[in-house]
């Protein structure tokens, strides 16, 4: 007996290796539209009559009538047998080499079984739902404003309270019956019992166009779970399957985008008034499987969730499990609704064209992940800032793309460290008892409004101030200023002769008089324009630490921008591993200061 591979591993390697890829290696293709057309490779043509058309896997040649897949494609050019062309393209594809065994035999007769009876129960749903003792059904997906062909076309129904196992189960078997998790088994009544009894049922379809399972919706008892799903079964996974991507998928000619929304009712009713790219989850969180599936059609996913606390809470867990596997060419949106609506609210309000300029404003995954934690913190708080940056540093280890990890980490320590300022803004600093006191951040707002001097001179005399009158509330603090060089020699020579008078047993009147005498017309200019005399008058340690601290950072990162330009300046005339290296940390520095 001749073996059949599995239509679920041959419609994996259709998804895998578009047809252009394949007829590409052996036909010269050029693009026109939406297809590809080239020689025909069956016959002598001058006039090219072959075309491609990867959006419906196949390829047609006009002049002899040749149609296929790819697989024909390899049997009729390569003189291939089915299976032979099968191993071949599953190599292309990555994957492995199928191996029957009598499981496959079984499994595929297994199957068959469950298609029928899914299949049948379909069917009889469909002629309940328009069966006048079940108008009251109709009419609720009426009054959701579905028209009769939608309903048609989602293949809708109803189950009544008649239990229609009876009927299955005089051509099929008990255990085959069970497979489908159309029933359960009480054990008290000893009965199977309709698990969608008194519900409108959703026929969830796989891209083979396939019955595999059903979603519910309860009428009238509104002591049962509104919405329901089938159990997963050996043929229905509700992580790898998604409602209406066999229809949206079609779509992908049209637009990189797909939205990703929550129910059923919300896909039909987007789908019904124009939006067809439209899909949702199967009673489980978008999935891991879920979006490597979507993306093998749609390269901007948009998930679309309700703006309700539950709701943005869920969209957070999702971003998380899913950040690892973005990538450049794939990427994921999200678009959270207003409190307390559905898209199937919001398009009845506003239309097609409004839903559409509503999902204009989604957020990338990203951004999402900083919008969403950076509103659950008190900026002014160092440790939750702390805590902070070690979340965003563990969400961004996750990304698989080595690449896109290194910039968006970038991008979410910049965005951290601008956080700082806000901190120290938010702390006022006394250093008179006068009413009309200076605070700190506006100090160093005056000093760096000197029009004649430059940015870093002017840091520079701030410090040196300070070292010059405060010696006692910098000593402990000296190291990291050491390790700077002053871009003015004058103040270089100056600074190294003031670490080393503070760190003497001289008191700070004496390093004072010292300085003031040794380098009086350097000091003279410093006082001047350092515009810092003002705290003289006030011996607050702390605050001057503080200030000290400050400048010394402002004036690291101002070097450090200028290597970072330098560097830059530098890669593009000549890209050095070296110099990207060096650039690549101070950029780092800059963002952990």
């Amino acid at each position: 007996m001749i073996m059949k591979y599995p239509k679920e591993y041959l419609d994996e390697i259709k998804l895998r290796v578009k047809v252009s890829q394949v007829v590409g290696k052996y036909v010269q293709l050029k693009k026109r539209g939406k297809e590809f057309i080239g020689l025909s490779p069956f016959k002598n043509e001058k006039t090219p009559s072959f075309t491609v058309n990867d959006e419906k896997g196949f390829y047609h040649c006009f002049s002899t009538g040749e149609h296929g897949n790819i697989f024909d494609f390899l049997m009729k050019t390569r003189s291939l047998r089915f299976g032979e062309a099968v191993k071949v393209l599953a190599s292309e594809a990555g994957m492995q080499i199928y191996k029957f065994t009598k499981h496959d035999k079984e499994k595929e007769e297994k199957y068959n079984k469950y298609k029928k009876i899914i299949k049948e129960y379909s069917d009889y749903s469909q002629g309940e739902l328009f069966n006048k003792k079940n108008i009251f059904a109709l009419n609720y997906l009426k009054e959701r404003k579905l028209s009769e062909e939608v309903i048609k076309k989602f293949q809708l129904g109803f189950i009544p309270p008649n239990n229609f196992f009876d009927h299955l189960s005089k051509k099929y078997s008990i255990d085959d019956i069970k497979s489908t998790g159309l029933y359960y088994f009480v054990e008290k009544n000893q009965k199977f019992i309709d698990r969608f009894k008194n519900r409108v049922i959703f026929p969830i379809l796989n891209l083979s166009g396939d019955i595999v399972a059903f979603g519910g919706r309860i009428i009238g008892d509104v002591n049962l779970a509104k919405y329901i799903n089938s159990p997963e079964t050996e043929f229905f996974k509700k992580g790898r399957q998604l409602f209406n991507l066999n229809f949206a998928k079609d779509e992908r000619s049209t637009s990189k985008e797909v939205i990703i929304v929550e129910g059923y009712m919300d896909v039909i009713s987007l789908y019904s008034r124009g939006i067809k790219n439209v899909i949702s989850n199967c009673g489980t969180a978008v999935t891991e499987s879920q979006i490597n599936l979507i993306w093998k059609f749609f390269s901007n996913p948009i998930i679309c969730l309700d703006g309700d606390k539950s709701g943005q809470q869920a969209a957070l867990r999702i971003a998380e499990r899913l950040f690892p596997l973005i990538n450049e060419e794939n990427k994921i949106y999200f678009s959270i609704l207003g409190q307390g609506k559905d898209p199937d609210d919001i398009i009845k309000d506003v239309g097609k064209d409004g839903f559409l300029k509503f999902l204009d404003n989604k957020t990338i995954i990203q951004s999402f992940i900083w919008d969403t934690y950076v509103k659950k913190i008190n900026t002014s708080n160092p440790y939750e800032i702390t805590k902070f940056e070690k979340q965003m540093r563990r969400l961004c280890s996750s990304i698989n793309d080595i690449t896109l990890k290194k910039y968006i980490l970038e991008d979410f320590l910049s965005k951290i460290n601008s956080l700082t300022p806000n901190v120290n803004s938010k702390i006022s600093y006394s250093f008179t008892k006068r009413k009309n006191f200076k605070m700190l951040n506006e100090t160093k707002k005056i000093h760096m409004q000197k029009k004649d001097l430059s940015r870093e001179n002017l840091i520079e005399f701030s410090i040196l101030f300070i070292m010059i009158f405060f010696g006692g509330a910098v000593k402990n603090n000296l190291e990291s200023i050491s390790t700077i060089e002053f871009s003015n020699p004058e103040n270089e020579k100056f600074k190294i002769f003031l670490i080393d008078l503070i760190k003497s047993d001289m008191t700070e009147k004496e390093i004072k008089n010292k300085v003031l005498k040794t380098y009086s017309s350097l000091s003279k200019i410093i006082i001047e324009n350092s515009n810092l005399r003002m705290i003289v008058n006030k011996k607050n340690y702390d605050q001057i630490k503080e200030l000290f601290e400050d400048f010394t950072n402002d004036l690291l990162v101002s070097q450090n921008k200028k290597k970072i330009e330098s560097l830059e300046n530098k890669l593009i005339n000549n890209m050095e591993e070296k110099a990207y290296s060096e650039l690549l940390k101070l950029k780092s520095q800059i963002n952990r200061e």
